[in-house]
């Protein structure tokens, strides 16, 4: 043991040497070909260029025409006329701004991309011409949150745009606010159908909006709301039906919108609110109803409304209601009527009344213009008028002499051998 404990260190002094021995070499080495190493390195340097160039684009990459904030998780493609919806957008955008483009079609799957953009929350398409939405425009973001189409002249709304291709088989869409605002298209480009029927075609089919809390719908010159058009909307809290021409709400069921907050009905054509869309707005334990600037016509079917007026607090900025009808009556408070002043006189509105004197002076004008044809053929009248009367007088004198004859046997017996 001492033995080899003294052999040791010898050992380990020699594998020492060998080791500075093997790096001075190698050093030798290197140093000798400094050109093969560059030669080398310079023709690879070529492929190393192709590769590169060759590389698919990175999938965070800015689109051509756009401003982006990883950070913030924004693309911003604004009034750039874009055609299309960029191809190359990145994965990591939340909020998408596509505005004041001409984009004209949104077909199907024009967000489909891979790596699908799984992050985006929030969809800007506002003010890019956009007339038409074809099925399955939206599908592929399962995490879409937000949708604005307004300012756009939606000639052609799919049924399928928001439940995807096939809403049978389509997964509920993940959309929680719904915004409409000025979709209305030309006259000449509505394809002989009805507007609001297409509208809420989209919004029912499939059931597939039962998410939603908000639905804008301002501006779109709807005349009237289809039946049951709220009936698959269970979720809404926020309800703008603003800026319309809506006449009445008689079939419009408010029932089982129990968690509705609000509801816009300011700027429309609104007469007056029958019973029963009265009791379903009471019904509703959170909702705030607004009525302002509606033309209310206050005769005596006004009288349930300002009772209910009076006694309800779910219509924000009651005090500002007045009367636009009759004209007795225009600018008065509705809060500040009695059943008194609310009676059901026979007084049109001025427009109508400016429509009946129109039509008495149209009928009296053609009754003018009879009357000076009958005059200036008052002679050809006369004359045919005196050729009728002796037409008659013979015929009512061959009827005197026949029955003359009939009267007396004897003319009989002549008139019948006069015949023999």
């Amino acid at each position: 043991m001492p033995g080899g404990c003294s052999r040791g260190p010898a050992a380990g002094d020699g594998r020492l040497r060998l080791a500075r021995l093997a790096l001075v070499l190698l050093g030798w080495v290197s140093s000798s070909s400094p050109t093969s190493s560059a030669s080398s390195f310079s023709s690879s340097a070529p492929f190393l260029v192709s590769a590169v160039s060759v590389q698919p684009p990175l999938p965070d990459q800015c689109p051509a025409l756009c401003e982006c904030s990883e950070a913030a998780r924004t693309v911003k493609c604004v009034n750039r006329n874009l055609t299309e919806v960029p191809t190359d957008l990145p994965a990591y955008v939340r909020n998408l701004f596509l505005t004041g483009n001409q984009l004209a079609v949104l077909p199907a799957g024009a967000f489909a991309r891979r790596p699908p953009l799984a992050e985006l929350a929030a969809l800007n398409l506002s003010g890019s011409r956009l007339d038409e939405v074809r099925a399955g425009a939206f599908e592929h973001l399962p995490s879409l949150r937000q949708l604005d189409l307004s300012h756009n002249p939606l000639a052609d709304l799919s049924p399928f745009a928001f439940s995807g291709s096939n809403a049978s088989v389509s997964a509920p869409s993940p959309l929680v606010e719904l915004i409409l605002n000025h979709i209305v298209p030309p006259e000449d480009e509505r394809q002989n159908r009805s507007f609001e029927g297409m509208v809420v075609a989209a919004l029912l089919a499939g059931r597939a909006l039962q998410g939603l809390r908000r639905l804008e719908l301002a501006s779109n010159h709807f005349l009237y709301l289809p039946r049951d058009v709220l009936a698959q909307l269970p979720s809404l809290r926020h309800l703008d039906l603003s800026n319309n021409s809506l006449v009445s709400l008689t079939y419009v069921s408010f029932r089982n919108l129990t968690h509705l907050e609000s509801l816009h009905l300011e700027d429309n054509a609104l007469k007056v609110l029958h019973n029963g869309t009265l009791a379903e707005l009471q019904g509703l334990p959170h909702i705030r109803v607004f009525l302002d600037n509606n033309p209310w016509v206050c005769d005596c079917h006004m009288a349930d409304m300002v009772t209910w007026l009076k006694e309800t607090e779910v219509v924000q900025g009651k005090d500002r209601l007045t009367c636009a009808y009759p004209e007795k009556m225009r600018n008065r408070v509705l809060l500040e009527l009695n059943s008194a002043d609310l009676d059901c006189d026979p007084i049109l509105p001025p427009s109508l009344q400016t429509s009946y004197v129109f039509l008495g002076i149209v009928l009296a004008l053609i009754g003018a213009i009879f009357l000076l044809v009958l005059y200036l053929n008052r002679k050809g009248i006369k004359k045919w008028m005196h050729n009728i009367r002796d037409a008659c007088r013979d015929h009512m004198e061959g009827y005197h002499y026949r029955y003359e004859i009939n009267a007396d046997p004897r003319l009989t017996n002549l008139s019948s051998n006069s015949d023999v």
